[in-house]
């Protein structure tokens, strides 16, 4: 059986688990060791059982405990050539075995996980979501996206479960307390997905087919559960779209 689960997502650090009875796996490590050791204990995981950690990209809410987890786990780390190059002081000394430089677009295996990285629009080095591929199931990961696309679209098509970002509502960010520099970074083509975006996205996708999502990576200052949650399904809605009949909407907690 799959089982995905997020840990963390939010500004302030991210990391999700996915596993089959073969192969389990960290998507990002954003926060202390001890911290995600503790959320797998939670859902009864035994960090010893991971296999490694992608990277989506080398910003520190991603990539902070990476490092550490490698080396007290002696388990590799998936990243693209940018990610890597971006996230080394961060990560420290990682041995060269546990190094792998994955690109976009040319999937790789885990024993029984097929992953399939994709190109993502976001202000780092070279960024990547995730399609992994287990059991006859589909899971993408799609979070630091500054804007949708067709290509994203056709990756999310098929889907099983789609964690979605669903980042900011735009009008508490245009009033908030950011300097007006990170507003423009986050509202821009690679900052960040808004709930209005997000939402006009569930809904397509549940006329695709997808029948779960989870909405991720809220911001903590400029949105909040209830909020990403009734904006998608209003959306669905106006579509002629039945949450809880037709699909399931969640939103992952922050911690």
């Amino acid at each position: 059986m799959v089982k995905f689960c997020s840990l963390f997502s939010g500004s302030s650090g991210n990391c999700l688990f996915f596993g089959t009875e073969q192969t389990k796996i960290l998507i990002d490590a954003g926060l202390s060791r001890k911290a995600i050791f503790n959320a797998l204990e939670q859902i009864d995981q035994k960090p010893d059982q991971l296999k490694g950690i992608l990277l989506t990209h080398e910003h520190n809410d991603h990539v902070r405990g990476a490092g550490i987890l490698s080396r007290t786990l002696d388990i590799p780390i998936y990243a693209t050539e940018g990610t890597w190059k971006g996230c080394m002081p961060v990560l420290g000394e990682i041995d060269e075995k546990n190094m792998v430089c994955i690109e976009a677009d040319k999937p790789f295996e885990i024993d029984d996980l097929c992953i399939q990285p994709y190109r993502t629009p976001h202000d780092a080095n070279d960024p990547v979501g995730y399609c992994l591929l287990a059991e006859d199931k589909k899971t993408v990961v799609a979070t630091d996206i500054g804007k949708m696309t067709r290509a994203l679209l056709k990756w999310f098509e098929k889907s099983d479960l789609l964690f979605l970002e669903s980042n900011h509502d735009i009008e508490m960010l245009k009033i908030g307390s950011y300097p007006q520099k990170l507003k423009n970074r986050i509202l821009g083509d690679k900052g960040h997905l808004c709930n209005e975006v997000a939402a006009k996205t569930v809904a397509y996708m549940v006329k695709t087919g997808v029948t779960r999502v989870v909405l991720g990576h809220l911001s903590e200052k400029n949105n909040f559960k209830e909020l990403a949650y009734i904006t998608a399904v209003n959306e669905m809605k106006k579509e002629g779209i039945l949450p809880g009949r037709d699909a399931t909407v969640e939103v992952a907690d922050r911690y």
